[in-house]
């Protein structure tokens, strides 16, 4: 019996110990929350609303989660959520940038058109520059 009772406690302090070393907070996320910030202002500085406008209200949104896990010292679950808010913020700043890379190549591309065609009407209305005069001979 007394061996039963010891192991039946000595089973109940390995499980508390368990426990808590399973549930206990990290360190406060002081640099996930810095990184988070700025990857979000990035994103809101790059016009990331304009192209991924979901991806970055998502990171808004992890952000002001983190903030307030942090307050109430729930370190694991703010460090989660600001390394999303980090992920978020980044690809929408990614997301942004190609898109405007992609407008500035279409814009292009309608330029060279538009030359392209004026080109053509000129040579068909026989107003095209003639060729330039044959260099002198010496």
């Amino acid at each position: 019996m007394l061996l039963v009772r010891t192991v039946l406690i000595s089973a109940a302090a390995l499980a508390c110990v368990l426990a808590s070393g399973c549930a206990s907070e990290g360190p406060e996320p002081r640099e996930e929350m810095s990184k988070a910030r700025t990857l979000v202002d990035q994103a809101d500085k790059a016009d990331a609303q304009r192209y991924a406008a979901a991806d970055v209200q998502r990171a808004h949104d992890e952000l002001t989660s983190a903030e307030r896990n942090d307050s109430a010292k729930k370190y694991n679950e703010a460090r989660a959520d600001a390394e999303s808010a980090a992920a978020d913020a980044d690809l929408a700043t990614a997301r942004a940038s190609a898109a405007a890379e992609q407008h500035a190549a279409t814009e292009v591309t309608r330029g060279n058109n538009a030359l392209r065609q004026e080109t053509q009407r000129d040579a068909d209305a026989g107003t095209a520059l003639p060729p330039p005069p044959p260099p002198p001979q010496q």
